[in-house]
């Protein structure tokens, strides 16, 4: 039983976005709603100006139907559901704000990053208001080792960093076709199996959902892609998988599971450390993906290359948790 829903929910997750897309796709190009490509970018992605975005939208539907459906089907869903509903569907809705300044109001760079921060503290004390007021455990485990932190009230200053960090984390690594829906499929996929091994069967189907959904876009977003999830989409996701991690209590493994964003992330800040302090750059360009770009890898075979060590990084992290 259990193991069908799990089966039908990733069906349900994908056919969602797969059927939604030839539908919604041309209704975004109707609306001229086409990515604007920085000028200093690679020049070669200047030629996916105008390729639709905010396709995120389509992922967040598919995700938010395909959660309830079978969350319903399976068991009367809980104040978990509704938790990682309020940080996916709120974290979407300011990369919908910020895609929409970008796409309508043709401000290239959207909200601004103070904007863009403000939200996402709000919604991050939102969620962790919630959180205590349904007596969620604020200890933290260090993987590999007995020890356990309990930070009290201080885990509001946890949660705020970790869903910050880790929606930006997924906003910076959405640079190339694919990059992020495969990524995202496999980091959700390993906690998907973590959260199933530990009988967390709403967080399962959550985290299966999400994998369809991405999955789905995949299809339209492989290389070339004809639709992009903009910043609905990835600001959408980064909350998400670190809102899973943080009802798993499996915190600090979302490190190794989703290294691929924290890697992404660490280029961008060396990147710019080593600027300011020394006027020379490590990489050619940041994030990590661009600088492979540089010198002479396909998009393609950056995408590829991602993924396999993202698949890498969410089996360390399975072995991690479940036979270590």
């Amino acid at each position: 039983m259990l193991e069908e829903v799990i089966i039908f929910t990733i069906l349900l997750g994908f056919l969602i976005t797969v059927l939604l897309s030839p539908i919604f796709i041309p209704f975004l190009r109707r609306l001229k709603f086409g990515q604007s490509i920085r000028e200093e970018g690679p020049k070669s992605h200047q030629k996916k100006t105008g390729t639709p975005t905010m396709g995120g939208i389509m992922i967040l539907l598919s995700i938010t139907v395909t959660t309830l459906v079978m969350t319903e089907k399976f068991s009367t869903a809980s104040v978990e559901t509704y938790l990682l509903l309020l940080v996916t569907l709120g974290f979407g809705l300011l990369g919908f704000l910020d895609d929409f300044i970008k796409v309508v109001m043709k401000r290239n760079l959207g909200l601004t990053s103070k904007q863009k921060l403000l939200g996402q503290i709000v919604i991050s004390v939102i969620f962790y208001i919630i959180f205590r007021q349904s007596d969620f455990s604020t200890v933290i485990s260090i993987p590999l080792t007995d020890l356990s932190i309990d930070l009290g009230w201080g885990y509001v200053f946890f949660i705020i960093f970790w869903l910050v960090g880790f929606s930006n984390a997924v906003n910076l690594t959405d640079g190339l076709d694919g990059l992020v829906s495969g990524t995202a499929a496999i980091a959700f996929g390993a906690f998907a199996v973590l959260a199933w091994s530990q009988s967390q069967f709403e967080l399962a189907i959550f985290a299966v959902a999400v994998a369809g959904a991405v999955l789905g876009f995949l299809v339209f977003n492989a290389h070339p892609a004809k639709v992009f999830m903009g910043d609905t989409g990835s600001l959408a996701l980064g909350g998400a998988i670190a809102t899973v991690a943080i009802l798993a209590k499996l915190e600090v493994l979302l490190l190794i599971i989703g290294g691929i964003f924290v890697i992404e992330t660490l280029s961008v800040i060396l990147q710019v450390i080593s600027f300011k302090t020394t006027g020379k750059r490590i990489f050619r360009m940041s994030p990590l993906h661009h600088h492979y770009e540089l010198i002479g890898w396909s998009e393609w075979r950056v995408v590829v290359t991602f993924w396999t060590v993202g698949l890498l990084c969410a089996i360390i992290g399975i072995y991690i948790e479940v036979w270590i």
